[in-house]
């Protein structure tokens, strides 16, 4: 009779038959090796609070604490106190190891659409970010720390505030637009009476060119001029359908009224072109309707305003003449 194995050899035998089962597991697809020879997972980084930034980063720190974004770190409804610089940057225990920039977020070298992701993450309720993902900034990769200034000292530091400082900031980029007010008639804004923001919201629209609205969703315009608004008994339909941008050009304009063309039967003439004719009517007046009586040859009826007075609509006559 053979001697039955000992302990020692059926431990042996029992960790080659388990060495041998892993092999066969990694060598068939999908086989997976034992969990000890898998590589241990990163942690992710953590959270160290302002107080380390401020360390290296004392400067920017103490400007800071006058900026608006300073209630993120003192405010306990946000859910990121005392940790304000990591509620942009990102969690930065990994940055304070390695005292690397490459171990931190940083919005500005980030691509747009990353940038105003970090800021949308707060300011996405917000009234006036409601076409922001749609507004042509948006679209042409224009992010928001390309005109906030985040770290900066006081409360106009997040943003100009005065007129000629929004004014300058516009012009950097828009510079064709900025070029239209050097016309002899435009808006005050070269003067710092006004800003563009004041009729344009930087943070998009529901109105094209984005446009500020008054009173639900009515045009900027009529913020200031008001008595053209109506509503109107006869209303004049490019006001209504097109908006002012119709007839009136509003950055610039050879016109005193600032419209698209030098002279107001020229304006006129883009819609009502059947008031003209090339040669004159059998009555010898060079124009249409009956009765023929625009002779548009002659300087009266050449400014149609003279008579059709109300233009934007009028209360009591179709023709708006009164």
């Amino acid at each position: 009779m053979s001697r039955p194995p000992s302990k020692a050899r059926l431990a042996l035998l029992g960790a080659a038959l388990v060495a041998i089962a892993a092999r066969g597991a990694q060598d068939k697809p999908g086989g997976t090796a034992p969990e000890a020879a898998k590589p241990a997972e990163e942690k992710p980084a953590a959270y160290v609070g302002s107080a380390t930034c401020q360390t290296c980063h004392e400067d920017i720190f103490n400007a800071f604490q006058k900026n608006p974004h300073h209630l993120v770190e003192t405010d306990k409804k946000y859910k990121h106190t005392t940790q304000a610089c990591e509620a942009c940057h990102g969690a930065g225990g990994k940055h304070a190891d390695s005292m690397s920039a490459a171990d931190i977020t940083q919005p500005a070298k980030l691509t747009a659409a990353a940038a105003d992701r970090i800021c949308l993450s707060c300011h996405l309720s917000e009234a006036t970010h409601v076409g922001r993902i749609n507004g042509s900034h948006a679209r042409n990769q224009v992010s928001c720390v390309s005109c906030h200034a985040i770290h900066k000292n006081g409360p106009d530091g997040l943003v100009a505030r005065k007129p000629a400082e929004i004014n300058r900031q516009c012009a950097a980029c828009h510079s064709d637009v900025w070029a239209s007010f050097l016309r002899p008639y435009k808006h005050k804004l070269p003067a710092g009476a006004m800003s563009c923001v004041d009729c344009h919201n930087p943070h998009g629209s529901a109105l094209p060119h984005a446009m500020q609205t008054v009173d639900a969703n009515e045009p900027g315009c009529f913020k200031c001029h008001g008595d053209k608004r109506g509503p109107f008994t006869y209303e004049h339909a490019p006001v209504r359908m097109e908006g002012c941008t119709a007839c009136h050009q509003p950055h610039g304009s050879a016109n005193p009224r600032m419209l698209t063309r030098a002279q107001v039967g020229f304006v006129c003439l883009e819609c009502h072109a059947n008031l003209a004719q090339r040669t004159p009517s059998a009555s010898g007046t060079l124009g249409t309707i009956p009765p023929a009586i625009h002779d548009l040859r002659l300087p009266r009826f050449q400014n149609c305003t003279i008579c059709h007075q109300k233009v934007h609509g009028s209360y009591v006559d179709r023709n708006f003449l009164k």
